[in-house]
């Protein structure tokens, strides 16, 4: 029971609105961002390395570890979807084009060794290995949402650094205005290629303002461990306001280029998957709406579906970015 004191008025939780009430998923991913920030303040929570642990741990006993300081700044209140659903529920068609496909056949991906080229125009080229990559900056832990094209949508807590840590390093030309994703495309460890629904290798590709924004992260983690095999692994991309399609996975090249580059889905059917395909509840996908969604672990198919938010929620930070633009004709 719920009691306040004011002179002789008591008042019981009986007494509360229930739209007063906090609910508790919000309440407790408020206290981890408190204790995130009194972290980042007091140097405490130290972990491996003297890192800071990640606060969201997996199920996974045999997964190897990431410690990652958590940044309080980048933490949806939303509620944290289990790690069971994120890896087993999945779009990743070099696997297999069921949802359960990937958790079942990604076993024959092999994550290490692993490089990744950046390339393109830029004045200092290199092959980056996995290693060099996970020490490119200290390693962040972000609670973002992810809302897939098809309607239903995560809330994730991912281990990485911002991808604009690495296109400092490379130093971009002024010929670069987009960059490109390419994954890989081996047919040896993806059974799925040999369907061939896509033009593989798969590729993606942003402006270069928007892989510069802070919300991009170069992707390493989930859940204070390395990125499963079926999520990604071992480096990915999380563009956290566009549609989870736009989140190249498993990536091998990284590509700066003068013209807007091809595109795997907007090549395979471009009048329902453009270039931007920033999350927009008012610009419906030609066979469904884009309006509504449905949180993946809240009672499946029978839990109510939800409201999409306008850049998935990320509207404050990434809407000067298309000021001007006409975001139904530019999808």
């Amino acid at each position: 029971m719920w009691i306040k004191r004011s002179d002789s008025i008591q008042l019981t939780g009986d007494d509360i609105a229930p739209s007063e009430i906090t609910p508790q998923h919000i309440f407790e991913n408020r206290r981890r961002v408190l204790q995130a920030a009194g972290a980042l303040a007091l140097g405490s929570l130290i972990g491996v390395n003297g890192e800071a642990l990640a606060a969201y741990t997996s199920t996974d006993p045999k997964a190897q570890k990431l410690s990652a300081k958590t940044n309080a700044k980048f933490i949806a209140l939303d509620k944290i979807t289990p790690f069971k659903d994120i890896t087993t529920y999945n779009n990743y068609y070099e696997f297999g084009t069921d949802k359960s496909d990937p958790a079942q056949h990604a076993g024959t991906l092999r994550p290490r060794p692993w490089k990744v080229s950046v390339e393109g125009e830029i004045k200092n080229p290199k092959v980056y290995d996995i290693d060099e990559l996970l020490k490119l900056a200290p390693l962040e832990e972000r609670v973002y949402r992810l809302r897939c094209v098809e309607g239903w949508s995560m809330v994730i807590p991912w281990i990485g650094v911002p991808l604009a840590e690495l296109i400092k390093r490379v130093q971009p030309t002024g010929n670069a205005k987009y960059v490109q994703f390419i994954t890989l495309a081996d047919p040896s460890q993806m059974p799925g290629l040999s369907t061939p629904i896509l033009d593989w290798p798969y590729s993606e590709g942003l402006r270069m303002d928007e892989a510069m924004n802070p919300l991009t992260l170069l992707t390493m983690g989930v859940y204070g461990q390395v990125l499963p095999n079926q999520n990604g692994a071992p480096v990915r991309i999380v563009v956290p306001w566009k549609y989870g399609f736009k989140s190249a996975k498993s990536l091998v090249k990284i590509r700066f280029v003068e013209k807007q580059p091809p595109t795997s889905w907007n090549t395979y059917a471009s009048s329902e998957y453009g270039f931007y395909s920033n999350v927009n509840p008012n610009v419906d996908h030609p066979r469904w709406s884009q309006a509504t969604e449905r949180r993946i672990g809240e009672d499946g198919f029978f839990t109510p579906k939800r409201k999409t938010l306008m850049f998935n929620g990320y509207g404050d930070q990434v809407a000067s970015l298309y000021q001007g633009m006409d975001l139904k004709k530019n999808f």
